[in-house]
């Protein structure tokens, strides 16, 4: 089982420490197979995948080598300032766009719509609509905001905008505005890798798009199971001070 039974910043953690299905106790499928293929032709990112911990604690490490954050101060300021125990993810609320939770997630592929589950917090899930329709042009602001998606290629690309301002990009504490708007890239290489590309395009927070780097490694044999992080949320009268995991 890959169940956290614990508090969320100490066995969750540990989960997070790594990306491969080992840490998960599950076998590790062969690299070298290639990645399949739905009856359409398109790639098939059907699967249980777990989290990259760059995605987790903070997006600094999801940077190419030698990039920089391009926060505004404020927003500088903001991240210095935020304390561990006021993190809306540690207090069972969505991680949002892109951050992950230290826990699988389960892609749904169908022509026209794709579904990604979430096993962390809320059990929560977002709607990618691939039927060719644009954003709404009056959009209530939300956790997950409204995502678009579409093949290039092989490259799945959904653009997403509409986002409230209250999750966190990280532990680390990054804020971000309701201008955000992001774009993501997801390849299948092979078999048991998933790759993605993020843009972060938010005038409003920093001085100009940047791009996150991240992979998810396939969990086969296993399932999200159900987990509901308020119940016995003990978590947050225990954290002191700031997270500085990298």
């Amino acid at each position: 089982m890959h169940k956290c039974v614990t508090g969320f910043f100490a066995s969750c953690a540990a989960v997070a420490l790594a990306v491969s299905p080992l840490a998960f106790g599950q076998s590790a499928p062969a690299a070298n197979k290639p990645a399949p293929r739905t009856a359409d032709g398109k790639p098939d990112l059907n699967g249980l995948w777990g989290p990259d911990r760059t995605f987790i604690y903070d997006i600094v490490s999801t940077l190419k080598k030698g990039e920089t954050l391009p926060l505004q101060p404020w927003a500088e300021q903001v991240t210095r300032q935020h304390m561990s125990k006021d993190d809306p993810e540690a207090n069972c609320l969505p991680a949002g766009v892109p951050r992950m939770a230290p826990y699988p997630w389960k892609i749904v592929q169908q022509p026209k719509l794709i579904v990604l589950l979430f096993e962390g917090n809320i059990h929560s899930y977002r709607q990618i609509f691939m039927d060719g329709r644009g954003h709404p042009d009056d959009l209530d602001p939300t956790w997950y905001g409204h995502s678009i998606g579409k093949w290039e290629g092989d490259t799945l690309v959904v653009d997403s905008i509409g986002f409230n301002d209250k999750f966190w990009f990280d532990f680390a504490g990054h804020p971000h505005t309701e201008k955000l708007h992001v774009t993501e890239r997801y390849r299948r290489p092979d078999y048991s890798h998933l790759e993605f590309e993020v843009v972060i395009d938010d005038p409003g927070a920093y001085t100009k798009p940047f791009t996150m780097y991240g992979h998810s490694p396939l969990m086969e044999n296993s399932e999200i199971m159900e987990y509901i992080c308020n119940e016995n949320n003990q978590d947050v009268s225990h954290i002191v001070g700031k997270d500085s995991r990298k």
